[in-house]
């Protein structure tokens, strides 16, 4: 069985328990997130999650899809999203967003690991396919939990976004046409757990080391470094941690200090969730 699979669903089970409560209304509201709504946050999940599932179980419906996908690149893939979605909003689109996961889950649980799958990029595992799917989770699901102004507590099940953090440490300066500094920096993490994590050739003089969570959330750019308690110490390690960049894509730029954050009067739910 592909445990990340079971740590993906795990990881959507405690973004739907915390989006639950909410009503229709509540998924309207604007995150800090570039401004996207919940409703934006899970339709995009949604989609991207139903792609992964097709792409394990229908290469030649996937590649048409992900063909679409790219022409509406020109017009908004947001709106095609939406769309593909079926328009749904709110609570009808948080419950279609659990079903698929559910099902994506099980079908990539009971996949060889090593299974090479089409994607939006290159080609890639069925083991870094469903990886992904839960970094998506665990990045994007952190605006609604800022929003909502709770504290999310992690499982060590964040070991797999530290670990995609660390091996994409070349590929943060590749996609930016910058050369990749010949050494990665040792990180050293402090897992939820309280367990030790490390990565890489000790090196006092090029370090990364503190919190496993925080260093996840600069990784996936949910928090900008400065936000963080994490110890840089190097040069590669700072210029690294300014530009960290776990996901596929163009290159983006890390939120500004403060930019992204938990609110501090925690959000109340309008209720109405029949």
């Amino acid at each position: 069985m592909l445990q990340q699979a079971i740590d993906f669903r795990d990881e959507s089970d405690a973004l739907h328990a915390l989006l639950a409560p909410l009503s229709d209304a509540d998924f309207a509201r604007p995150t800090r997130f570039k401004g996207w709504t919940i409703d934006d946050i899970l339709s995009h999940l949604h989609f991207w999650n139903a792609a992964a599932e097709r792409s394990l179980r229908d290469e030649a419906g996937f590649l048409v899809l992900i063909a679409r996908a790219r022409k509406a690149l020109q017009t908004g893939l947001r709106a095609f999203e939406d769309s593909e979605n079926g328009g749904l909003r709110g609570r009808a689109l948080l419950a279609e967003w659990r079903d698929k996961y559910l099902a994506t889950a099980e079908h990539f649980a009971a996949t060889d690991p090593k299974r090479r799958l089409k994607w939006a990029g290159p080609d890639m595992s069925a083991l870094s396919s469903i990886t992904a799917r839960l970094m998506e989770t665990w990045a994007h699901g952190q605006a609604a939990y800022d929003l909502l102004g709770v504290e999310r507590v992690d499982t060590d099940r964040i070991y797999n976004i530290a670990l995609l953090g660390v091996n994409t440490f070349g590929w943060t300066f590749t996609n930016r046409r910058l050369p990749v500094p010949e050494h990665a920096p040792h990180v050293r993490l402090r897992a939820p757990s309280g367990a030790q994590w490390t990565f890489n050739e000790p090196d006092e003089g090029e370090r990364v080391e503190g919190s496993a969570t925080e260093f996840c959330q600069v990784v996936a750019q949910t928090r900008h470094v400065a936000d963080t308690q994490l110890r840089v110490v190097g040069p590669t390690s700072a210029h690294w941690m300014a530009i960290a960049q776990c996901f596929a894509g163009p290159p983006n730029d890390p939120p500004l200090p403060g930019q992204r954050r938990r609110e501090v009067q925690p959000y109340r739910p309008s209720g109405g969730c029949g």
